[in-house]
């Protein structure tokens, strides 16, 4: 049987007159697989068999992003659009609104005061709009920007108001509105269950006349509602090998899952309008789609929000000094990462737990400090002239850190890792990205046995006014000293960082220097200093270093 692309068609109908023709016949669709991202998007992929010539009817109406929404199907074109159709549920007991209550039945009210006889009649069926909002055509204006449609409420507002209040009836003398306070009781003259009539949005595919013999149709849409959060565990007990366990929590909140194929996807992926839905999703309307659009392309503060939100999710931090070349080559194409972990039966609003992959890795632990930059790019002092530190981490505290290559086939995502030595917890923090073979450096705790002090001092009688690009710039020395005492009963390996802005004169030891990528282009180089050192217990240690700077006057 030949393959074909459909042709998608699709009408949004914001409201119907009547219900559908009853030659539309209901099919059931079946998530066949899902690929979960961990910013609470999943790639969606339904089948459904249309057993021949007609419009078919799906319940379950997806609610996809703008521009993902796909068909394919195995013999020919496939018509969609999204609609409403007329449904009978059970009357819910203690329903406040009588009016779509007891709609088309026959009733008798008893009031509450005795001396009020009663009435019999037919509950009035009282057709509300079909939607939510209704469309208005009007072209309004929106903080400067244009939007061509607005939510018009009015209705609701006053239903809403009126609602439950009176009860009307059609009796033998008339039409009579009765205040819903003062009905004591009623009977229906109807026996089992009462039903309502219910107006539900719903999916429907029209498969034409060059199928006799029938087709599959496979619909695929990104939608919100399915996400994974993924969390690493790292076992220390061993001195010399941790394990590493990678586990996965999915929570369903799209729909039913029967016998699907889940896989995890990894990266950090592009999606613009991820946050949009298509006009062709039920809960919608052009006021809303327009309002969302707006927000992503107009607002650079909404741009910003999005890309913060993606970044907790997916950040990545690359390691420190440049590129690890340790790691090994692997994968091919873009660096998206899809992990299967076989079919899962999941029902909406379920949560589930599923260990991904176990390893084990050579390690070793140092203590990490990172002294930040105390002078901006033009020289100056961040204490005097305001402003926050650069690249301030964590208050320049030193960290016990774990430092271990990534022992699995498959890049490590970025997600929190808790610490344990047997059954002790020793601490949680995140662990970002790391390729296959990539040293990843986890932090535990803070290292509260290591006592430091950072202090940089001018030299007296250096001080030399120079011009650079038509601005006056105080050209001096600065002399800087770190001092570490370790009060562990235990020898530690620490790494020190020190950024400074300025050229180097000299430093105590042979530390690896490195120019920082933001001050390749300004006057005063952005430079870091990495020492790696053993100290012992009980021993203090000073490292000095000296450098030129230009501080602007």
């Amino acid at each position: 049987m030949r393959s074909m692309t459909c042709v998608i068609a699709f009408v949004f109908l914001a409201s119907v007159s009547a219900a559908f023709s009853a030659d539309e016949v209901e099919v059931k669709s079946a998530i066949v697989s899902v690929g979960l991202f961990k910013n609470g998007l999943a790639v969606v992929k339904r089948e459904v068999k249309l057993p021949g010539p007609g419009t078919f009817v799906i319940s379950d109406t997806p609610e996809p992003v703008n521009g993902t929404w796909s068909v394919q199907c195995d013999a020919a074109a496939v018509e969609t659009r999204v609609g409403e159709r007329e449904i009978s549920v059970p009357t819910p007991v203690g329903n406040g609104d009588l009016q779509t209550t007891l709609a088309g039945k026959k009733v008798t009210i008893f009031f509450r005061e005795a001396q009020m006889p009663s009435v019999s009649g037919t509950a009035e069926t009282v057709t509300p709009p079909k939607t939510e909002f209704t469309w208005d055509r009007n072209y309004h204006g929106y903080n400067g920007y244009n939007a061509y449609a607005q939510p018009n409420v009015a209705w609701n507002a006053t239903a809403t108001a009126n609602a439950g209040r009176f009860l009307s009836l059609e009796t033998d003398n008339g039409r009579v509105l009765i205040d819903s306070s003062m009905i004591g009781y009623l009977k229906t003259e109807e026996k089992g269950e009462a039903a309502l009539k219910r107006r539900v949005p719903a999916l429907f595919l029209t498969l034409g006349k060059d199928a006799p013999k029938g087709a599959t149709a496979t619909i695929s849409y990104l939608t919100q509602g399915l996400a994974w959060a993924p969390a690493y565990r790292v076992d220390i007990s061993n001195p010399r090998k941790l394990s590493i366990e990678e586990s996965a929590v999915i929570r369903n909140e799209l729909g039913p899952l029967e016998n699907t194929e889940v896989q995890l996807i990894s990266g950090f992926p592009s999606i613009q309008f991820g946050h949009v839905l298509s006009p062709l999703a039920a809960h919608t309307t052009w006021a809303t789609f327009f309002q969302q659009m707006h927000q992503r392309i107009a607002s650079d503060d909404d741009a910003a929000q999005a890309i913060s939100q993606q970044a907790l999710s997916n950040s990545y931090a690359p390691a420190a000094g440049g590129a690890d070349l340790g790691a090994e080559p692997a994968g091919e194409g873009l660096d998206i990462f899809y992990q299967s972990i076989g079919a899962r039966t999941l029902a909406e609003g379920e949560a589930l737990g599923v260990s991904i992959a176990k390893a084990s890795a050579d390690y070793e632990r140092v203590v990490e400090w990172r002294v930040p930059d105390a002078r901006n790019s033009y020289g100056q002092l961040y204490a005097v002239y305001g402003g926050a530190r650069h690249n301030d981490d964590e208050d320049s505290a030193p960290w016990d850190v774990l430092r271990f290559r990534n022992p699995y086939n498959f890049p490590m995502t970025t997600a929190p890792a808790s610490v344990v030595a047997g059954d002790r917890f020793e601490g949680q923090r995140i662990s970002h990205w790391v390729n296959i073979g990539e040293q990843a450096s986890v932090k535990v705790t803070r290292a509260l046995s290591l006592r430091t002090r950072s202090t940089e001092v001018e030299v007296p009688g250096t001080r030399e006014d120079v011009a650079i690009g038509g601005h006056t710039y105080r050209r001096t020395t600065v002399t800087g000293e770190l001092k570490l005492n370790n009060h562990r009963k235990e020898d530690m390996t620490v790494v020190v960082h020190r950024e400074f802005s300025g050229e180097l004169q000299s430093a105590d030891g042979t530390p690896e220097k490195t120019l920082r990528e933001e001050g390749v282009y300004s006057v005063n180089q952005r430079n870091e200093l990495t020492w790696t050192l053993t100290l012992k217990s009980g021993e203090e240690k000073t490292l000095t270093y000296k450098y030129v700077a230009f501080v602007m006057n």
